[in-house]
């Protein structure tokens, strides 16, 4: 059975990419914080739990998982972002951010390229629409996902020619628990948002393409922009 890895999959887009995953017959490594309010109970899904900051604990991790299987997609989907002005970001947040939205994706694609080329894997980085538009009071957040855009792109170009396959997925707002550290959210009509499901559709649609196409660049938007504020 082939094996995926999916960050951030205990809840949200990551837990609707892993079902999808589930789904289509892959074996699947999700590594996230805490699984208590994870409703998946197929076999085949493997909680890892580990904090993306952690570097030596992720790479020990992902070695262990190399040792007895043969890695075919990486999904770096965990992220995390706060927002305001940039002047009133600590520089906690703005260390967590680059930590978790950029620098454990460059690792994990460090610690799994060999086996993804050996295997003509996938590697979906799901990045955001503030990578490709200004992001007023979300500076710091939007250029991590720019930047995580921008090494798609690039690795890419280096690694297509072994039949690896990279892609970024660009969501707008998206009705999920992203948004706990800021004072939004996404709107009240359904036309508003995008389900996290719909982003795992995605996903399915970008692994189901025949050999030799392949699709590096989704932006998914709603219908309607609008917001809503939140205490």
């Amino acid at each position: 059975m082939k094996a995926a890895i999916v960050t951030g999959a205990s809840s949200g887009i990551g837990l609707e990419i892993s079902k999808i995953l589930l789904k289509l017959g892959y074996k699947v490594y999700g590594i996230g914080r805490d699984f208590s309010k994870s409703d998946i109970t197929n076999e085949c899904f493997i909680p890892i739990i580990c904090d993306l900051m952690d570097t030596s604990l992720l790479c020990e991790k992902i070695k262990d998982i190399g040792k007895n299987e043969d890695v075919y997609i990486l999904v770096n989907n965990a992220g995390v972002g706060y927002f305001g002005p940039h002047e009133e970001l600590s520089a906690k947040k703005i260390h967590e951010m680059v930590a978790v939205n950029l620098e454990a994706p460059l690792i994990l694609t460090q610690l799994l390229l060999r086996d993804l080329k050996k295997n003509s894997g996938f590697i979906i980085n799901i990045s955001s629409i503030t990578a490709k538009e200004s992001s007023t009071y979300g500076c710091a957040y939007g250029a991590t996902k720019a930047a995580l855009t921008h090494f798609s792109n690039s690795l890419f170009d280096e690694a297509r020619k072994y039949g690896v396959k990279v892609i970024a997925i660009h969501p707008d707002m998206t009705k999920s628990n992203f948004y706990r550290n800021a004072n939004f959210r996404e709107g009240d009509i359904p036309e508003s948002y995008i389900m996290p499901e719909e982003i795992a559709k995605a996903l399915e649609m970008v692994l189901t393409q025949r050999e030799g196409m392949v699709i590096t660049d989704i932006t998914l938007k709603p219908q309607k922009h609008r917001i809503r504020r939140t205490p």
